[in-house]
């Protein structure tokens, strides 16, 4: 297991969009162990594939209070199960470090995904894990919680974490 560095916005990386996994093999089983250690090493609750570089549809989360109850999703699918429900919860993020922001998104999906083996599995995630999901699976789309705040927060956050890197 390896600790990756994650992407931090507005790098064009997290743009793009993620292709498709098709090969279950030790390959992405050392890719998810890496993106769990990862989320782990920097305190995160989720974290795609695409933010460490890495352009294939795959997430990991851990909501547990002690986080020992990872969550590994391969080609995740969302489905909203009720469009008019929806949440505002502030959301951060590993590759926004510092920033969190209100976004309002819908509270019942249904996730569809494979497990590392490949197999067909279907759940509908409950509060922060529903949370969680929507937003890493925004990830493997190039999509960012920034895009759901205005345009001047959205610049100010990236002028601050451009004089940051400096």
């Amino acid at each position: 297991m390896t600790i990756r560095s994650i992407l931090t916005f507005p790098n064009p990386e997290l743009r793009k969009i993620a292709k498709e996994v098709i090969k279950f093999d030790s390959a992405l089983s050392s890719l998810a162990d890496d993106l769990l250690e990862t989320m782990y090493e920097f305190k995160g609750i989720g974290l795609a594939a695409t933010q460490i570089g890495v352009h294939q549809r795959i997430i990991v989360a851990d909501v547990s209070d002690e986080q020992n109850e990872p969550y590994i999703f391969v080609n995740p699918k969302i489905k909203i199960l009720n469009q008019e429900e929806k949440g505002g919860y502030d959301e951060g993020c590993l590759s926004i470090p510092g920033f969190y922001e209100e976004v309002v998104r819908p509270l019942k999906v249904e996730i569809r995904f494979q497990d590392l083996d490949g197999k067909e599995k279907k759940i509908i995630p409950e509060g922060l894990l529903g949370v969680v999901v929507q937003h890493e699976t925004d990830h493997l789309d190039g999509k960012l919680m920034v895009d759901y705040i205005s345009s001047v927060k959205r610049q100010r956050i990236r002028s601050k974490l451009l004089k940051q890197k400096k």
